[in-house]
């Protein structure tokens, strides 16, 4: 049931990291917050595997740690990314 909680708090980060770093028009609306919730998880799968309790406080601080900063990081490589590929097409296509 915290697995549960937990990938839900990462896909809420995710959405709140969608929307307070720029560039969202370049890539979907469900990636970053998919791809903050399944930081969570797999931190949560593998801290609980490493051998922290599951009821512990920084279980959960780790895990929503690692959704935020995977969801920013995401959120700023692929709007970086896609800028610099469009902009390399444009002008590629623009030459022929």
């Amino acid at each position: 049931m915290e697995l549960l909680f937990v990938v839900l708090g990462g896909a809420i980060l995710g959405i709140a990291s969608r929307y307070s770093v720029p560039r969202r028009d370049t890539h979907g609306a469900l990636l970053v917050p998919a791809v903050g919730a399944i930081a969570a998880a797999v931190a949560w799968a593998a801290l609980t595997w490493v051998g922290w309790k599951f009821d512990g406080g920084w279980i959960w601080v780790v895990s929503l740690t690692a959704a935020v900063i995977s969801a920013v990081l995401a959120s700023v490589l692929l709007g970086r990314t896609r800028t610099a590929r469009d902009a390399e097409l444009l002008s590629r296509l623009s030459h022929t």
